[in-house]
């Protein structure tokens, strides 16, 4: 029972017996001498959180991709494994979570073989998926679905902008080569969202830095434009060297995603200059674009990119003749 004449002090005392950072189970806790009334008291009066059934973690301790990770090593079943965007974050490729993922912490991936039950918690999306051995392996002690694997479920049964750059981000690992991944997707019979993931797998680029710019890159390749590359290196007249997101060199044309992380108005003036420098002493044709313009049912980047690309192709024909 809950003992309601604990003061403050006592309260703070038990508290300090925890972990100072680190989720740690109800087992833990007994081995720390915390009873489980204990740790109702130190949760009613917010000095732990309850993260999940079984782990609990210090109030100041914020809730985090990593923290979820960390509380489900705990307690995870065998035949679990994470999977999906979860799984392509745990491998380092952060491009894989979906716009806004910053601001609100999503939910794992975790999915368990088809002979067992779905896991139920609220930190996690679960389900039964059949993988091979060789397509599981151990990250930061929790199973995990390989590079490689991860790759093509991202590519079969997430929206293509988020495929993509999650496949972009895996492939900057290199766990596996672009034509590995187009192999590996052939081979697939049957299963959902193969069509996509075929579709997709040839247009994955390692040379992406962004979601923003791998999003952009399928516009332009929806519009019908020539492949671009990644991280186009143009050298001004006054030998000031830049990278543009995409472009053809050849033809000096190219296209940039401003993420409001990294074009803010405190970068707005060094912006200006870049691209002035690009665009009158390099002589290149720059399309900038913004979230608005790439994401959502209002998105105009595969029109404006079309039209440029058709203005600037009709001004070259002029020049040579």
């Amino acid at each position: 029972m809950t003992n309601v004449h604990r003061t403050a002090r006592d309260l703070d005392q038990l508290a300090e017996r925890c972990p100072t950072t680190a989720p740690f189970s109800s087992t833990h806790a007994l081995r720390l001498g915390l009873a489980p009334e204990d740790l109702s008291d130190l949760v009613r009066t917010a000095r732990l959180k309850r993260v999940l059934i079984g782990v609990y973690v210090r109030t100041h301790v914020a809730d985090s991709l990593a923290l979820r990770a960390a509380a489900l090593r705990l307690v995870v079943p065998d035949g679990s494994f994470v999977t999906d965007r979860s799984a392509a974050w745990l491998h380092g490729a952060s491009m894989a979570l979906a716009p806004g993922d910053h601001l609100e912490v999503p939910p794992l991936d975790v999915f368990r073989i088809p002979s067992a039950t779905r896991l139920r918690n609220p930190i996690v999306v679960s389900g039964r998926r059949t993988v091979a051995a060789d397509e599981l392996c151990t990250v930061a002690g929790l199973v995990v679905t390989t590079p490689l694997r991860t790759a093509l479920d991202l590519g079969r049964l997430q929206r293509p902008d988020i495929a993509l750059a999650g496949m972009d981000g895996l492939a900057r690992l290199q766990a596996f080569t672009v034509a590995e991944l187009v192999d590996a997707a052939a081979r697939i019979r049957g299963a959902r969202g193969v069509v996509q993931l075929r579709r997709l797998a040839p247009l994955v680029d390692p040379g992406a830095e962004s979601p923003g710019e791998s999003a952009l890159r399928l516009r332009w390749l929806e519009a019908g434009l020539p492949r671009p590359q990644c991280q186009v290196l143009v050298q001004c007249a006054d030998g000031h060297t830049y990278y543009l997101d995409i472009g053809l060199a050849d033809v000096r044309f190219g296209a940039e995603y401003d993420g409001a992380d990294w074009h803010g108005p405190d970068r707005a003036a060094h912006d200006t200059r870049r691209r002035q420098c690009i665009t009158k002493r390099a002589g290149w044709h720059l399309e900038v674009f913004r979230a608005e313009h790439v994401h959502g049912r209002d998105q105009d980047a595969h029109y404006r990119l079309l039209r440029a690309w058709t203005e600037h192709a009709a001004r070259r024909r002029r020049v040579v003749v």
